[in-house]
């Protein structure tokens, strides 16, 4: 079976290792780009389906908490805030993180702690200051279409492109993600390290999805002689808002105005979050 890649790490090097993907840290010798070391595992333990860290976690080493635990950074991704004091992202971008920080739109370094995760869908929602950003509407309407137009915003490949959040441009492919997964969509904007956990926007600049992952093309290549393009997926948009009520988060709901993509950048930007895993 063929393998997405979870865009976890800001890193510049896929590799295949026992049928998952690792990611490796960039070349030392690399002019401004810092030496992170490699993930501590290509397959994380899973979490319970729906994990919310119990309060007794509070203070112990290595429990994602608010303020203080470890500084040295060994994975990044992008989130976004849904809710005065709450953000989106990937599981897999803090599922093994001693602690998270948050870099907000203006440049404050926050503290961030994880309140619940669901690691079959991939996402986590991680409690944020409230000055880490207004929140970001999600489309009313969930129905996508094959062809409708869609924006992601976050953070690739953290030291070796822009400091700055990133956007791409692409369609909605198909109504499923990889093995016919209902929970997702695939799209043809581009990611890359780094973008997961980042909104998946309409062309109104509501939020219908959560970039999650990319086709193995090495892997694919190998088997085919052929290098698949744009093959990415988020998790579906119905699937984070249920997610999110289901823990008690009620985020807000638009129609969106239809806009360019630079129009829709300019909605985001306020939202989306760096996100950086501690270790």
């Amino acid at each position: 079976m063929f393998r997405a890649i979870p865009l976890t790490a800001a890193l510049l090097g896929l590799a295949a290792t026992a049928g998952a993907l690792a990611q490796k840290p960039p070349p030392t010798n690399a002019p401004g780009l810092a030496a992170f070391p490699p993930l501590p595992t290509a397959k994380p333990p899973p979490l319970p389906a729906v994990a919310a860290a119990p309060p007794a976690m509070a203070g112990k080493p290595g429990a994602p908490q608010m303020g203080g635990g470890p500084t040295r950074m060994v994975a990044s991704g992008t989130g976004f805030v849904v809710a005065r004091g709450r953000a989106l992202t990937n599981a897999h971008v803090v599922e093994q993180c001693g602690a998270v920080r948050v870099r907000a739109p203006g440049g404050a370094d926050l503290p961030a702690r994880v309140i619940a995760a669901d690691r079959e869908r991939d996402l986590a929602l991680i409690e944020v200051p409230d000055s880490a950003g207004p929140p970001l509407p999600f489309r009313r309407d969930q129905n996508l279409r094959r062809g409708e137009g869609v924006v992601t915003y976050g953070f690739p490949l953290a030291g070796l492109l822009s400091s700055g959040p990133t956007l791409t441009t692409g369609e909605i492919s198909a109504l499923a993600g990889l093995a016919d997964n209902q929970r997702q969509f695939q799209i043809s904007a581009p990611v890359q390290p780094g973008n997961s956990g980042g909104p998946l926007l309409d062309r109104g600049g509501t939020v219908v999805g959560v970039v999650t992952s990319k086709l193995n093309a090495q892997r694919i290549a190998q088997r085919t002689g052929d290098i698949p393009q744009n093959v990415n997926f988020a998790v579906k948009g119905s699937e984070a808002l249920d997610f999110l009520r289901r823990n008690r988060v009620e985020p807000q709901l638009s129609d969106g105005v239809q806009r360019d993509a630079a129009a829709v950048g300019e909605v985001a930007h306020p939202s989306v979050l760096f996100m950086r895993c501690m270790g």
